[in-house]
Order: structure tokens, then sequence, then C-alpha cells
């Protein structure tokens, strides 16, 4: 196996995972303010919310708005899910609990890392491979990895909300490369959505490979395409 130049990795789902369930974090910071919900409902809910949203995306708007969009699009994912469990007229104040949920995924709280991550990455930078974060998360997560302790590997971090495109839309990709100065050839994407990640790498022209933690069902992939870990026991570069 030839190295890339570069390695790119989505964020969630990939680098780092939510503890338990959105709902079950929903329901928490809910309760504290008054207003009990199942996990369970607001989990379906959220599902609904965030697949019929459009991407978290935001092209030729002034960069120094985007916090601000980003914030707007998920207060209507937030705001849509309450209604639909039929809770959010309960709120006193919506607007003061979506404040402290949008603070809450930028600390490190609510998400874990996976065992596999750090000696993944440190394995690859000490073997010359450039790093990248490639993922459709907004700006909080220049916090989230800064203090995980990731933000070190990485020598770009490529948002959708920034790019003005989100995967599987191959711009996001090609804004990624220019960073690294590098053809698609060259890199590879590691990423746990097979559309998202897997096939719009394909698309673009970089190695895919779809991250398939916990070894989860999947159709239409070829052996060598999935692995299970970031640290497969067969992963060997030519010299």
């Amino acid at each position: 196996m030839k190295q890339p130049k570069v390695i790119f990795l989505d964020a969630v789902g990939t680098l780092f995972g939510i503890r338990g369930t959105v709902g079950e974090v929903y329901a928490m910071l809910a309760r504290q303010s008054g207003v009990e919900v199942a996990a369970e409902a607001l989990d379906a809910a959220f599902i609904q919310s965030f697949r019929s949203s459009r991407p978290a995306a935001f092209p030729g708007i002034n960069p120094v708005d985007i916090p601000t969009h980003e914030y707007n699009w998920w207060k209507v994912i937030a705001m849509q899910t309450f209604q639909q469990v039929r809770v959010w007229q309960q709120f006193s104040d919506f607007d003061s609990f979506f404040s402290k949920l949008y603070a809450y995924f930028a600390t490190t709280d609510p998400w874990f890392v996976y065992p596999d991550v750090f000696s993944a990455l440190s394995s690859w930078q000490q073997s010359g491979i450039e790093l990248g974060v490639l993922s459709n998360f907004d700006s909080r997560i220049y916090s989230v990895l800064q203090a995980f302790g990731l933000a070190e590997f990485f020598r770009s971090v490529t948002i959708s909300t920034e790019v003005g495109a989100a995967k599987p839309d191959r711009h996001i990709f090609a804004a990624a490369l220019a960073k690294h100065n590098c053809f698609p050839s060259d890199a590879w994407h590691i990423g746990d959505s097979f559309k998202e990640d897997y096939q719009a790498a394909q698309k673009a022209g970089l190695q895919a490979i779809w991250l398939k933690r916990n070894n989860q069902e999947a159709a239409g992939t070829e052996e060598g395409d999935f692995w299970t870990t970031l640290q497969p026991q067969n992963q060997t570069f030519d010299n």
C-alpha cells in the first residue's frame, strides 16, 4: 500500500463519539430547566429533524457571520426536536436553554475519544504523513479538538460551515486538498458514513476507507475498503 501524503479524518463517529445518545443529553439538560421528557422520544425526533434539515453550509456569507449562522442552524433543529415531542411550550425561556445546550457541545463533557485514535494519529505523524480533519461539524470543533489534546496532530481543519459546502459535495474535499497542496490520488479519507465519507471521497478521487466501528452490517463494499479500527493489523506502507 502506497503511503499517502495526507490522511483526512471525519470527526464524530471517527475521532470521537457522543456519550450515550443525543436524546439523553437533551433530556438531561431539559430536566435542569424543569422539563421532563423521555430520551428515546428525543432521539427519534432529533434524527428526523437532523435528517430533514438543509446541510450545515452557508455559501457566500461573510466569515464573521458564520458563528451566528451555525448557532441558528442548530437552534432550529433543537426547537423542532422538542416541538415534535410536544414539550417545547414547557420551557419558560427556550432561548436561554438552547444557549446552554449549544455551549455544552463545545466542551468535552458530551464526547469521548475512541481508544485507537491517539496511537493511530501518532503513528501516522511519525511516518511523516500530514493529517487533516474533514467534517460537517461547525466551529465548535476547534474547542473540542483542543480540549481533548487532538489539535496538535492536525495541520488542517476543514468544516462545511466555513467552506460553504458539506459532504458529500466534492467541493469540501477540494478545499481540504488545497490546504495541503495535494492531489486527490495522494490522499486518504477515513470516516464512518458510507455515503458522506466513503462514497463521496471516492467520487472526489481520494482513497476512501469506511470506518465500521463495532463492525456494523453494511452492503456494497469490497474487502479492504473498510476498517473496524484506525489501526488494522495489515496496515503497512510500501517503501
